[in-house]
């Protein structure tokens, strides 16, 4: 396992605000590594001392050459490696000696490379633990200072200072991505404060950057490209301290297959893969997640450039009715609430518009804004003095220059002299159409958002009223251990699991275990006709397809009778499979057919899982995966998500269910998987929801416990 340096605060700003660079594989020749990374630091007027290595030249661009890491003064801030990897390790070594606070490695073929090449990462790792260093990469681009503008990167860059804008901090595993966002930011006139790529992470990785963006005042916003958490719980505990500090951490996450690892022993372990497990976790400690490269650049930038994010309900000012529908209909798909607005209880409104403009949301002011400019400023000052907006969105035809000029000033006379206390967001609804670049930069200028299109704002402005709308707080119901579990191991039967679970409160039919069939009589007798008898193994995860469940046994010879059978069943479905006994309960009513089940991953901790089940649980995947840590209030909000809530709620005359009892069930099962970290997995299906009031019955419980 590699190492895991702590690194403070202090550590990471002296690498990422070095006054001094040591550049080992220094070079004057054109295209090479060493030579573009001098260059940067040199164009972009880098004051601290610079340290070329190279040990077959005395000079380099005007700079004194030492001949190895091991000539360099002590306590270099930052060592930034442009050799091949056959050299990295035994720099990292002497630089480690010499003090150096930093290494960059540029160099790829380690972890990725085989085993040669995982060896010397670790060995990396080791060395930086020991010597509290810092390393990016190795497999990196390197990194962008742009607030004190220092480069330390092979990509030829110009780093543009954020000079007073808000501005967005990039944490990116991929270097490329990483210098893609940061082209798009910048294009945008969106300040961008560093731009940090991460690479293989052998001692420091996105978490160590994340933790420190979370307190720098150049950094508004942390935009991330990650395809593995290396290390999870610390970036859960800075997602969560950003999220406290009203620093939105948006997250490009690629790679949404399960891993091999994945558990099929449960339904639960099928349906809780590792993205998915991953997603619930993040989400839950406050990250925005971006689908596509485009949105997290959106995202990022309404949250730097408005001081204040989106939230509560929006509010649309538009020139079309069919842009109108297309924006309702688009809101709802997106979850996005918009403010309720009528001529009886908007004056203020109702003044700035014409007789014939109705008052609603999204608003109509058809055409008229190009015979009457002003309506854009009445109206957005209506709008935005509004306390039931939270934000506004500006839709607007541009056309061509001549239509511009007339709407433009007009939009941003409803901000001048004026503190925005909500976003003003402005998006086109004919892309490509020809806005002069002046137009935009005012906007921009005035801190409003320019978007080509109104479906992009929406997006983006939907994920940001969300975040605004999350509360992390957590239940103050306390872990819940189970009695009896360290006598167990493996997967659980369905008895067994019963036994475990029940004293924790967790409700199943009446019932008792039989080993043969004269306690198979005697069980029913006690539980009393009708009865289900089921088989028990660990081996056999899903009894029916065995016709290893059988119902409405109504006396003793049917019972009898029943053993017979089953026990056939399974053996020829699979003769390797040797029956424990058989489990007798009780018949019940029909209710709705649900499945809660929960998994404690090793790193992530544990995820609840809770939605419609029964046999085709895994085929409709109609689930929620919730963190252990819920409140009953939040699960049940969670549990009228799922797509077919309408059911739980009363659907056609039928009554109401009773979520408060699965939400309560939920919430024991995040206690137990809180308590204990041994139980991998749990899987209640199905669990049986009866009307309001009547609660809820486990009628089959599965375990996997190391």
């Amino acid at each position: 396992m590699a190492v895991e340096p702590v690194l403070s605060h202090k550590a990471i700003a002296r690498f990422l605000r070095p006054q001094s660079v040591a550049v080992v594989g220094a070079s004057d020749k054109p295209g090479a590594l060493g030579a573009t990374l001098l260059s940067n630091l040199q164009r972009n007027g880098y004051a601290g001392a610079i340290y070329p290595v190279n040990p077959k030249r005395s000079e380099i661009a005007g700079l004194t050459c030492y001949p190895s890491t091991d000539a360099l003064p002590e306590g270099v801030d930052v060592a930034v490696l442009a050799i091949p990897r056959a050299g990295v390790l035994d720099a990292v070594r002497s630089l480690a000696a010499r003090k150096a606070g930093g290494v960059v490695i540029f160099s790829a073929g380690f972890a990725e490379g085989g085993e040669e090449g995982l060896a010397e990462q670790r060995e990396i790792a080791r060395l930086a633990a020991e010597a509290g260093m810092v390393v990016e990469g190795p497999n990196c681009l390197g990194l962008v200072n742009y607030v004190d503008r220092i480069p330390l990167t092979f990509v030829e860059t110009n780093a543009v200072p954020p000079a007073g804008r808000r501005a967005v901090g990039i944490v990116s595993q991929s270097g490329a991505m990483a210098a893609v966002l940061g082209t798009m930011l910048l294009a945008r006139e969106c300040g961008v404060s560093y731009s940090v790529s991460t690479g293989n992470e052998a001692a420091s990785g996105v978490e160590d950057f994340v933790d420190w963006l979370v307190d720098d005042p150049d950094t508004h916003a942390i935009a991330m490209i990650v395809e593995q958490f290396r290390k999870p719980q610390r970036f859960l505990a800075a997602a969560r301290r950003a999220h406290a500090a009203g620093k939105p951490v948006v997250l490009l996450h690629p790679g949404k297959s399960s891993a091999a690892r994945e558990s099929a022993a449960t339904h639960t372990g099928a349906m809780a893969g590792d993205y998915k497990l991953m997603r619930a976790m993040v989400a839950r400690a406050g990250v925005i997640f971006a689908e596509t490269l485009e949105e997290l650049g959106d995202v990022a930038e309404i949250a730097a450039r408005c001081p204040i994010p989106p939230s509560g309900a929006a509010a649309v000012l538009g020139e079309s009715g069919a842009f109108k529908a297309l924006t309702l209909d688009l809101a709802e798909e997106l979850g996005l609430p918009l403010a309720d607005l009528h001529d009886a209880d908007s004056p203020e409104l109702r003044a700035a518009l014409p007789p014939f403009v109705p008052v609603s949301n999204p608003l109509d002011i058809t055409a008229q804004g190009l015979s009457e400019p002003a309506i854009y400023t009445r109206t957005l000052d209506a709008l935005l003095a509004d306390d039931r907006v939270g934000t506004v969105l500006a839709g607007i035809i541009q056309a061509e220059a001549i239509t511009c000029a007339i709407k433009f000033p007009a939009i941003l006379a409803a901000v001048e002299g004026k503190t925005l206390t909500k976003p003003l967001i402005f998006a086109g609804l004919d892309e490509g159409a020809e806005v002069p670049a002046e137009r935009i930069a005012a906007l921009r200028a005035a801190g409003i958002p320019w978007f080509p299109t109104t479906e992009r704002a929406l997006r983006a402005i939907t994920r940001l009223t969300h975040w605004s709308a999350r509360d992390l707080g957590a239940t103050d119901a306390p872990a819940l251990p189970v009695a009896g579990l360290g006598d167990v191991s493996g997967v659980i039967p369905e008895y067994k699991a019963k036994q475990l679970l029940a004293p924790a409160g967790v409700a199943f039919p009446k019932g008792q275990f039989a080993a043969s069939p004269d306690e198979a009589v005697a069980a029913a007798q006690a539980v009393g006709y009708p009865v289900a008898m089921k088989a028990q193994a660990a081996a056999l995860g899903h009894k029916s397809d065995a016709g290893g469940v059988m119902l409405n046994l109504a006396d003793d010879a049917s019972v009898r009778e029943a053993w017979t059978r089953m026990f056939a069943n399974v053996a020829a479905y699979d003769a390797s499979i040797a029956l424990d006994g058989v489990l007798i309960e009780a018949m019940g009513k029909r209710g709705m057919e649900m499945i809660v089940g929960a998994k404690n991953d090793p790193e992530w901790g544990p995820v609840v899982l809770a939605g419609f089940g029964g046999v085709t649980a895994e085929i409709l995947q109609d689930v929620r995966l919730l963190t252990a840590d819920l409140t009953q209030e939040a699960v049940e909000a969670e549990l009228m998500q799922l797509k077919s809530a309408a059911l739980l709620a009363g659907y056609r005359g039928s009554p109401a269910l009773d979520v408060p009892a699965l939400a309560a069930l939920i919430v024991k099962v995040g206690q137990v998987l809180r308590a204990e970290p041994s139980i991998r997995e749990i899987d209640l299906n199905p669990v049986i929801l009866h009307p309001k009031g009547e609660g809820v019955v486990a009628l089959d419980a599965l375990m996997l416990v190391d």
